[in-house]
């Protein structure tokens, strides 16, 4: 009987796993076919997703597509979708070669280039060091965006059909940055007056011009790509609409008669609304700043120089003076440059601004600071000089004197013409100044620590690293560090997409339409 109701209990155990076992393979089996089943689905999807072959853009005041001749600035941005330079930019401003192969430094002012030899232009010719030479000749005669970066070449020699060498009046840090002006073709415009030719340019580029009218400008795929194989555009054509005022633009974008805008216009939420559409940021290179004067008697206490930058709130002026539209700066290189380095970096923080102030001498009396200096007892009053035609920056100097004026440092906001504002640049004889700069694609800093910066900034280790690639973080990490200088803020750039448009958009303030050949407009 024992062994009876043992054998029962054994068999219901069976019987129950086996169900169970049952139950789990019926559901197991379900699953995988639902799962099976929204895969195909979403591969299904996948596949319905019609691409359109042609993408519109729009331009406002076109000149020319010329690349050395043109002033207009999103043409700048087009013109690289058809031309291309000796060395490209990164997203992240690396450099890397393009049209050349390599770039050697063989001394302090001399470059090897050689070229790619499979590169063809539009027309199939091939492309050769005549060609570099041409451009280099045609840059340094010519009133171009990009004679600067020639400027001190001296001589361009061309040993052989893939060899330029190029020789420079003088050492220029970073060069290799200066070699992305768009290469022409000298064959190409071979007897021709060049500035004044009807003919249209051919380049080397993933697109070439079709066609110009008074109202439009087509670009098809250019098949002699050197990428083509690899990367072919998802966008066969690009028609650019022209037109005479920023508003027609807009308006066109929102009636969907042109799928992207690029614009650093911050108030373009006015014309197109806030919904229906789809933007990117990028951060631009204008940078504003405050330039301490480090010859002067209280300001060459580095410690005033860090409570002052302690006692701004760079988020709150941004975020009430210009709502967001403007980005929060520390340094010149926080553009998107992969050598920026905020290490050190001066933060907001008032009970660390006085505490700084304490330890170098000062004494906080009658709602201000005061130490003796040089056997006189000085308060810590200072002087900004702004530009009083740049209402903008009036605005900021006053904010700045509020917030000082909160721990005891008494700002006065000294707002000058604009020739007497140029002339305290010049002759550096001010205590702070707040002006602003378009930083170079280049990361070097000559012109923060160089001599005869703005700053009359002083120092014999960052002048000697900020020249050398493997040393400028250092070097920016001590320029953090003694405060010559306190970043504001940069402006914004937009890139504003119709919803249909999609793509890997990376865009930055050298080249908006980085990535171009993945970027598709569907159905």
């Amino acid at each position: 009987m024992k062994y009876n109701n043992v054998f029962k209990y054994i068999f219901v155990i069976v019987v129950i796993v086996l169900i169970l076992g049952s139950v789990y393979l019926v559901y197991y089996k379900k699953s995988s076919n639902i799962e099976s089943e929204i895969d195909e689905n979403d591969t299904n999807q996948v596949q319905q997703i019609s691409v359109v072959e042609n993408l519109k853009m729009g331009v406002q005041s076109f000149d020319t597509l010329n690349p050395l001749l043109t002033r207009n600035k999103e043409i700048v941005n087009i013109d690289k979708l058809i031309f291309e330079p000796l060395v490209n930019i990164t997203s992240d401003y690396h450099t890397e070669n393009c049209l050349a192969k390599e770039v050697n430094k063989t001394g302090d002012n001399q470059y090897i280039i050689k070229l790619d030899s499979n590169i063809k232009w539009q027309d199939g010719a091939n492309l050769i060091s005549k060609d570099v030479q041409y451009t280099i000749e045609l840059l340094k005669s010519l009133d171009s965006i990009y004679s600067p970066n020639v400027s001190h070449i001296q001589s361009v020699d061309i040993p052989d059909s893939e060899t330029a060498v190029i020789t420079l009046d003088q050492n220029v840090p970073f060069f290799e940055y200066y070699l992305d002006f768009p290469i022409v073709s000298s064959a190409y415009y071979f007897n021709e007056d060049f500035a004044n030719s009807t003919k249209i340019p051919i380049g080397t580029g993933m697109y070439k011009i079709a066609s110009i009218d008074n109202e439009n400008i087509l670009l098809v795929t250019n098949d002699r790509w050197r990428k083509i194989k690899d990367s072919r555009p998802k966008t066969q054509s690009i028609t650019i609409h022209r037109y005479n005022a920023i508003g027609e633009m807009f308006n066109a974008f929102k009636l969907g008669n042109i799928d992207i805008i690029n614009t650093q216009m911050s108030n373009y939420s006015d014309y197109v609304g806030t919904m229906g559409y789809n933007k990117k940021e990028y951060l631009g290179r204008n940078f504003t700043y405050i330039s301490f004067n480090c010859n002067d008697s209280i300001l060459s206490d580095k410690a005033v120089r860090k409570a002052v930058c302690m006692g701004i709130n760079k988020e709150n002026i941004v975020s009430t003076l210009f709502t967001g539209t403007k980005s929060v700066a520390n340094t010149c290189l926080d553009y998107g440059s992969y050598l920026n380095n905020s290490d050190g970096v001066v933060s907001y923080n008032l009970e660390q601004a006085k505490k700084e102030l304490q330890d170098s001498g000062w004494t906080y009396t009658g709602n201000r600071w005061q130490k003796t200096i040089d056997r006189y007892a000085r308060k810590l009053i200072l002087t900004v000089v702004v530009n009083e035609s740049d209402q903008e920056k009036v605005n900021v100097a006053n904010a700045i004197s509020s917030q000082l004026n909160e721990i005891g440092i008494k700002l006065n906001v000294s707002k000058v013409s604009p020739e007497r504002y140029y002339q305290y640049l010049n002759e550096k004889n001010y205590q702070m100044i707040l002006t602003g700069v378009d930083n170079s694609i280049s990361p070097d800093l000559s012109y923060f620590c160089g001599e005869n910066n703005l700053a009359n900034y002083n120092n014999a280790d960052v002048a000697s690293q900020i020249t050398d690639m493997d040393k400028i973080k250092d070097a920016q990490k001590q320029v953090n560090e003694d405060v010559p200088y306190l970043g504001l803020y940069r402006n914004k750039g937009y890139v504003i997409l119709n919803a249909n448009v999609g793509g890997n958009f990376t865009p930055n303030s050298y080249f908006t339409y980085y990535n171009f050949n993945e970027w598709f407009r569907q159905q």
